[in-house]
């Protein structure tokens, strides 16, 4: 955005599809239960649970911002106050820390093999196999009854277990995928479930209002001068994309009647993907990746054509009385 190859209207655009972009991880992992038709029912409920809410959310969002652009306007004016924030460091990323050095390991070792990636997914689904199988064997009732009785007693604990759960590890990415394994074991119910997508959803824009904030306050603007052009701009990101998952949050939380409409969606989805277990690949496949890098393709190759498009000069000069029209220069043009 401040460089400018991306206007602030835009970049809203983008979080709009980022926020439904990054479900695609727990719907994946919820593929780890996809040898158990019951496990598997529950798994892929939880996760197209986030993802429906999300495409739920721009599809009220989207129009209103193409028409009135409320959330531009508002989350400039807020980037625009909070900017003058001092005291404000950014935020360590603590799982990302932990989890450097072993990656960095593995990197050398393997010399960044391409196979790698087959293992890691190879490892992932035996990994959630044998968390399903654990929480089924030792700690399945107390667990549930845990959870029950505090993380998950009612909706606005759920909701702000989400958020601080994710602010802690600075990933709502994580947090949801998280939930599925104990979502396919029946520890947690969908209704359960939903509220701390929603917190989680707001907890990760923390991170990115922070890390503006800490980097206004870590410049020096001398008396009379303006605040830096990419500094506004990406504080005024990190609050739209707060403002976004907010206004959300504000139609879905109050009520529980419309809290039930994105859980009977998931739901329905998960008993149509039961159908063949080739079709929560292929929903996967279509609606995360083919069908944004079509419209992306197409969207780019459309302005490429037109800002290569020859421009005709338009023809000047008098016509005569038998249609020649004299152009610049010694040429003419007949009318015939």
């Amino acid at each position: 955005v401040a460089a400018g190859a991306v206007d602030l209207g835009g970049a809203i655009f983008m979080v709009m599809g980022a926020n439904v972009g990054t479900t695609v991880t727990a719907k994946i992992v919820s593929l780890g239960h996809i040898t158990s038709k019951a496990e598997f029912r529950r798994a892929f409920s939880a996760a197209s649970l986030h993802d429906t809410f999300n495409i739920i959310t721009v599809a009220i969002l989207l129009p209103l911002e193409l028409a009135f652009g409320f959330l531009k306007t508002a989350a400039g004016y807020l980037g625009a106050i909070f900017i003058d924030v001092t005291g404000v460091t950014k935020p360590e990323n603590y799982m990302k820390k932990a989890t450097k050095p072993v990656i960095e390991w593995l990197g050398d070792v393997l010399n960044g093999e391409g196979w790698l990636l087959v293992v890691s997914i190879l490892i992932t689904f035996c990994m959630l196999f044998c968390i399903g199988k654990l929480l089924k064997s030792l700690v399945l009732k107390k667990l549930e009854a845990f959870f029950d009785a505090y993380l998950f007693r009612n909706a606005g604990i759920a909701f702000l277990v989400g958020i601080c759960l994710t602010v802690l590890v600075q990933s709502s990415s994580i947090t949801t995928s998280l939930i599925i394994p104990l979502a396919g074991a029946g520890v947690l119910r969908l209704r359960q479930i939903f509220p701390f997508d929603i917190g989680a959803n707001i907890g990760t824009t923390m991170t990115g209002l922070l890390a503006a904030l800490a980097a206004a306050s870590a410049v020096t603007v001398e008396p009379g001068q303006s605040v830096p052009p990419e500094i506004v701009a990406g504080a005024t990101v990190a609050f739209a994309h707060f403002l976004f998952n907010c206004t959300g949050a504000l139609v879905f939380m109050p009520y529980a009647p419309i809290r039930d409409f994105p859980v009977k969606i998931a739901e329905r989805i998960a008993e149509f993907c039961l159908r063949n277990r080739v079709i929560p690949i292929v929903l996967i496949v279509l609606v995360f990746y083919l069908i944004p890098i079509a419209v992306t393709w197409s969207t780019v190759s459309g302005a490429l054509k037109a800002e290569t498009a020859p421009i005709e000069q338009p023809v000047t000069g008098k016509a005569d009385a038998n249609g020649t029209r004299k152009l610049d220069g010694n040429a003419t043009e007949t009318g015939d």
